[in-house]
């Protein structure tokens, strides 16, 4: 098969034309994976063994590859870890000096080869088949050593590389890639690993702030500003007030939430007598509210929802009791906004 960069040598040629060249035999290569995942006597097939394999096995997923199929083997090692699948990445050479000593008989070994001929992965293969352990092969030649000897061979389909030389491992490597992000999300969504889950294993950074609950981050108890239906609006002033979360709970008698009253509901309200006037006769009856686990990006998606955006969000229990509120300000300091 010919590389889009297979030109003449006199041919016109810009940098942008050869990025696109580029990008379009890389493109091709995962359109073809596409195609195989899909064929259920091919490697849609195998796939789902495979899947059925990590899923039964009571250890971890030992990762492993050399070069290029090294650096994608860390990679997916690595997403492994972080979506629920227990895993590590083991260095070929490494396992041949000791580092065997770190792969159990409970584990399988998912190994990454384009060629399937490295012969580093020598010592690793041959302890899966002395132990007995699954040995997943990931290559692009189906006679290879490597495959020949895998408990389960997953044949990628041969492509041509983007290097107009067809030498330097570019769409093998980015197929390699893809394989190994489809496997992980197979195995997510069979584990049925949630975002919650997902938080529990990010909790730095931004990633980590948005996979934050409406729990964490709620003001709660005393903090909360609540009051009753009959309240003059001169108390309900006061206890927003002191409270400064811009907004008061009103609590029917059952302790359920009956409505809600905001700052802007009081400017709104200016022309009322204050010393008269009842927090059940300026209360919004239907306050937009969330659940205490929920994610903290949910609740802000919430408040940016309406076309007059809210500020606050009351946190309700089952029976509809307000629990917690969530402020647009704890948000933003949770890093969420």
């Amino acid at each position: 098969m010919t590389s889009p960069h297979s030109l003449r040598a006199d041919a016109p040629s810009t940098p942008c034309m050869d990025a696109a060249a580029t990008v379009r035999t890389e493109q091709a290569g995962l359109d073809a994976l596409a195609r195989a995942l899909e064929d259920p006597n091919g490697l849609g097939g195998a796939f789902g063994r495979a899947v059925a394999i990590l899923l039964g096995i009571q250890g971890r997923v030992v990762v492993t590859g050399i070069g290029k199929s090294g650096h994608v083997a860390r990679k997916i090692q690595a997403t492994l870890a972080s979506t629920g699948t227990p895993s590590l990445y083991v260095h070929p050479a490494e396992a041949s000096h000791g580092d065997l000593g770190m792969v159990l008989p409970s584990d399988a070994i998912l190994a990454f080869s384009n060629s399937g001929e490295t012969t580093e992965l020598g010592d690793i293969t041959t302890h899966a088949l002395r132990t007995g352990q699954p040995l997943l092969a990931v290559t692009s030649k189906a006679t290879s050593t490597l495959a020949s000897t895998a408990t389960l061979a997953l044949t990628l389909p041969a492509m041509p590389e983007a290097c107009p030389m067809g030498l330097a491992p570019t769409t093998s490597t980015l197929m390699q890639l893809a394989f190994g992000d489809a496997l992980a999300v197979a195995l997510l969504r069979q584990r049925g690993f949630t975002a919650s889950d997902f938080g529990a294993f990010h909790p730095g950074g931004r990633l980590g702030a948005r996979l934050r609950t409406v729990r964490d981050v709620m003001h709660t108890g005393s903090a909360m500003p609540l009051t009753a239906p009959d309240t003059p609006m001169r108390d309900v002033i006061m206890e927003m007030t002191h409270k400064a979360l811009g907004c008061v709970g009103i609590v029917g008698q059952n302790g359920e939430l009956a409505g809600l009253i905001t700052d802007g509901d009081l400017r709104r309200a200016l022309d009322h007598d204050l010393t008269t006037t009842l927090a059940t006769n300026i209360m919004n009856p239907r306050p937009l509210t969330i659940d205490p686990d929920a994610l903290a990006s949910e609740a802000l998606r919430v408040m940016n929802a309406r076309r007059r955006p809210v500020t606050a969000l009351f946190v309700l229990d089952p029976a509809g009791r307000p629990i917690g509120v969530v402020h647009l300000h704890d948000l933003i300091r949770a890093g969420v906004g």
